[in-house]
């Protein structure tokens, strides 16, 4: 099967310039836990549970470490990564990052709301464009670790950006806490428009 014999291919996963080889078929063994939530195909059907498939390998690695540390809490990950070291991430990350993103259609409800947010900002109440770091088709940038966003479950989105506004999640330390910065300005409404217009980016 092709899909069986692109997995055997290795990738490169870089965390702050280092280059690691991970092995995307260990990565697939490594995840047998994660389908539960994630998808067999790492496009979940769990409410409020982020898709996997097609995220980028270091954005992707770098989450598993802070949340295996304790640093970015996700009380339903309690555990499940405990043992597994660098090269486990990397692998897993490389899986992940492998596998094709489904194509998901957003709703017409605030659409060109959600639109002129993420392609332009709100100037007026000091939101940046999302576009600067997840770029104009919502795949994100691998090398800065920016994540992909296109095609994410809606509800996660809004958990998440209601987690930076509300300072409940840190993981923008590393950025300077952008994300908090712009969430900070984003009422409720403003932040489901957003995630809604995310959803059908590709």
């Amino acid at each position: 099967m092709q899909f069986a014999r692109n997995i055997l291919i290795a990738s490169i996963v870089v965390v702050c310039g280092t280059a690691i080889s991970a092995d995307k078929q260990a990565g697939m063994a490594l995840s047998a836990t994660c389908v539960a939530c994630h998808g067999q195909d790492g496009n979940s059907v769990v409410p409020g549970t982020p898709h996997l498939a097609g995220q980028n390998s270091r954005y992707l690695k770098r989450q598993m470490e802070l949340i295996q540390s304790g640093t970015r809490p996700v009380p339903l990950m309690t555990g499940m990564l405990d043992g597994l070291n660098e090269q486990g991430l990397a692998d897993i990350a490389a899986y992940y990052a492998s596998l094709p993103a489904s194509i998901r259609e957003a709703s017409r409800d605030r659409l060109e709301q959600g639109e002129a947010i993420y392609r332009g900002g709100i100037m007026e109440k000091g939101v940046a464009p999302c576009t600067a770091c997840h770029s104009p088709n919502g795949s994100g940038n691998q090398l800065a670790g920016f994540p992909k966003v296109s095609g994410q479950a809606v509800e996660y989105t809004i958990s998440q950006l209601t987690a930076y506004r509300e300072g409940q999640r840190e993981t923008d330390a590393e950025y300077g806490g952008m994300m908090r910065s712009v969430a900070a300005n984003l009422t409720d409404n403003e932040i489901r428009a957003v995630a809604n217009y995310m959803l059908g980016l590709n």
